[in-house]
This record gives structure tokens, C-alpha cells and sequence, in this order.
């Protein structure tokens, strides 16, 4: 691999990534000098997300296309559930780049929110936001998924492309197995995702590659309101279930 400038580059003339570098099989000459020691720029990722955010308890996180121009609904819709979900008493935390994320991060923060955005390294590298009241930079996609998860009460899921796809599913994924408790994934824009549910149902559920209750996991809306009364009905739904079992331990 050339290096120009410091940063080392691939045959296509990209700059190589630490994802990339984690990910390339490795070579008998540089096993030791590579991987071994990866695990404590890992290791140290976690670390900062977990100290930064280690306050965050009522997170939302909104996903959505970098590609978004300003002038767009869907921009402006993001812009509207992030002020109105901040003004419900929650923090908001995107990927911290342009277009939707900009939009969430921007309701945020002119509502006098908290407003996250959590970075990540690119090829092409992405210029944070000005929106942010807390900028985190990762290295690592799976270390930057975990922030996401682990801090959030809810997902919303506005127009986007293989990566917005790509957190769809992995929440979904994650709910389903119960690998993490069931929150409110939300989808915005019945138009744009209108044909993905219906190719859920009509061959996901039909061939039965999901059961029922996976259907039940998706809700679709076009209306910010409502995008903010499903996640904090689900919170209150939460904190009845906590009481409950509360009373049941010292009753």
C-alpha cells in the first residue's frame, strides 16, 4: 500500500480506513504488528463512547440519508420530531454528518437539547455538523452500532440508503433474538418505506421467514407527533412494567 501525506492509501487511491485495516485478512509478516495490537484502539473506543455518553438514559437515535438536501420534507420532518422529542425530555444522537443527521441534530440543538452526534471515519472523510452539543469521532462501524444501541430507547428511520437500511435491520434483528429489549423502531414516510413493508409481509410473513409478532416490530407514520407519542407511550408502557415488578419484589 502507498502512503501520501501520513495516511496510507488502497489500489484505488481511497484512504484506507481502520475498519479496512481491521477487516483485510491478514499477512504472515505483519500478524503480530497489526491485529494483536488493534484490540486496545478497539478497546479504547469503548471506553471513550461508554464514558461520554454513560449519562444518556433516555437517547433516541435518528438515522437517515447524508444525501438529504436542506430544502427536502424529510428534512424537515427530522428537524421537527428531533425539537419536539427533545421538548418530551429526550437527548437525540445521529451519525453526526450532513443531510438527515444534520437535520436531527439541528431540532436538537435549537431546541436546547442534547444533541449527539457520533462520527465515524470514511474514505471520504465526513465533516461533523455544527448542530452538536456532544461530538464523538469512532474508528470502528461495530463499536459506533454499539453507541447507537446501547444509549438509545428508540430508533427513527427516515429516508436513507444501505446504511440507513443497514441499522434497520440490525435493530430489528437484535429485538427479534432478544438480544436487547424491544423498543419502538419507527419508520418515517409511508411513501418511502410503504413498498419495504409490503414486501415484509407479503413475502417475508407469507413464507413465514418471520412469525406475527416480527410484523408488529415496524411502525410506519408521516407525522412527527406521532412519532413522538409512540416512543413515549412505550416508555411509559416500561416504566408501569418496572413498577410492577418492583412492587412484586418487596410486596
Amino acid at each position: 500500500m502507498a502512503k501520501t501525506k501520513g495516511k496510507e492509501k488502497n489500489r484505488a487511491g481511497a484512504r484506507v480506513t481502520q475498519d479496512e485495516q481491521l477487516l483485510e485478512s491478514p499477512r504472515l509478516d505483519e500478524f503480530t504488528h497489526t491485529d494483536t495490537w488493534r484490540v486496545f484502539r478497539i478497546m479504547g473506543e469503548f471506553v471513550e463512547g461508554f464514558d461520554e455518553l454513560a449519562t444518556v438514559t433516555r437517547g433516541v437515535s435518528i438515522f437517515g440519508s447524508a444525501r438529504t438536501p436542506r430544502d427536502s420534507e424529510y428534512y424537515r420532518a427530522a428537524q421537527e420530531t428531533a425539537g419536539l422529542l427533545v421538548r418530551a425530555g429526550f437527548a437525540v444522537i445521529t451519525g453526526g454528518g450532513p443531510g438527515i443527521m444534520e437535520a436531527a441534530n439541528r431540532g436538537a440543538f435549537e431546541a436546547s437539547g442534547v444533541s449527539i452526534g457520533c462520527n465515524i471515519e470514511l474514505p471520504t472523510e465526513q465533516k461533523p455538523n455544527a448542530y452538536q452539543t456532544r461530538s464523538l469521532k469512532f474508528n470502528y462501524f461495530f463499536v459506533r452500532k454499539t453507541m447507537f444501541v446501547k444509549y438509545s430507547t428508540a430508533f427513527v428511520i427516515f429516508p436513507g440508503g444501505y446504511g440507513t437500511l443497514d441499522e434497520l435491520f440490525e435493530a430489528l434483528t437484535l429485538i427479534q433474538t432478544r438480544k436487547i429489549k424491544n423498543f419502538p423502531v419507527v419508520l418515517f414516510s409511508t411513501k418511502y418505506w410503504g413498498g419495504l413493508v409490503d414486501w415484509v409481509k407479503q413475502v417475508l410473513l407469507a413464507q413465514r421467514m418471520i412469525a406475527d409478532p416480527d410484523l408488529l416490530l415496524l411502525h410506519c407514520t408521516d407525522s412527527p407527533a406521532e412519532v413522538v407519542e409512540i416512543i413515549v407511550r412505550s416508555q411509559d408502557a416500561l416504566s408501569r412494567m418496572h413498577e410492577e415488578v418492583s412492587s412484586d419484589i418487596t410486596g
